[in-house]
């Protein structure tokens, strides 16, 4: 029988220690390209029966973190109508009439898709997005976007740091992160989708939006999330916008390390 000594008793113990440690909490980090990202939205709701075509263009898309960013926000005012929907937000829908209103228009609608925070209509006709996206990557970036995210038990710490070099884009400049989540399904049971199905992707959990930067055009800040309790993959989405004309100065997506 080998016999250990106290010293070396502690040092496989360390050893184990280390080969935990990684185990214990995941991270995973990433920064923005130097060109443009472009930023989908869509706005649906599950009480809305013209909703389900757009939510699986949105699921199509292919979404990448240096191409496209997608993100589904659920608006709640189809509420009332006899089907809560579970992913709803009152901050959803003044989202998107704060888009409507930087258009010059008051009126909103689902299921409603924006492409750099203009109405995208296309997607009804089946065009493929591939070259509107294509040509907003041609253009450089006017931020740069750093996230930082590491996971552990029911919370996700995410570090985020944005750079505006510009002074012009500096004014308006503010900051939005989301926690969307993809893979998930509604069985409905009232309303005008009652008795179906519904597929679910790019679906924003939690949302924090209009984070100003400092006047040097930087922010560094820390946000603790939250995760859902149900499974499906997650991702840290973040981008930089002119809260008076809406345009993107960049978006970025980091996917969530240590979830299925």
């Amino acid at each position: 029988m080998t016999t250990v000594s106290r010293w070396g008793r502690t040092m496989i113990a360390i050893g184990a220690l280390a080969l935990l440690a990684p185990h214990a909490h995941a991270d995973c980090r990433a920064k923005s390209p130097a060109h443009s990202v472009a930023l989908m939205e869509l706005y649906t709701s599950e009480g809305c029966d013209s909703c389900p075509p757009a939510d699986r263009w949105l699921s199509a898309l292919n979404s990448r973190g240096d191409s496209v960013v997608a993100i589904g926000l659920h608006v709640d005012y189809w509420d009332r109508l006899g089907w809560k929907d579970r992913f709803a937000s009152a901050a959803f829908t003044e989202r998107q009439y704060e888009q409507m209103r930087r258009q010059h228009s008051s009126f909103v609608y689902t299921p409603q898709i924006l492409l750099q925070g203009r109405d995208y209509s296309q997607w009804r006709t089946g065009a493929d997005p591939a070259t509107a996206i294509a040509a907003i990557n041609k253009r450089p970036s006017r931020a740069a976007i750093e996230l930082a995210a590491q996971t552990q038990g029911e919370e996700a710490s995410v570090d985020i740091d944005v750079s505006v070099p510009d002074s012009r884009d500096r004014a308006w400049a503010k900051v939005a992160v989301a926690l969307v989540q993809d893979r998930l399904v509604s069985e409905v049971k009232a309303g005008e989708n009652a008795g179906k199905r519904l597929a679910h992707d790019r679906v924003v959990r939690q949302w924090r939006a209009g984070v100003p930067l400092r006047s040097d055009g930087e922010l560094q800040e820390r946000f603790s999330l939250t995760l859902p309790t149900e499974t499906g993959p997650l991702t840290i989405v973040a981008f930089v916008e002119d809260s008076a004309s809406g345009e993107v100065l960049q978006a970025f997506a980091l996917p969530l390390c240590g979830r299925p």
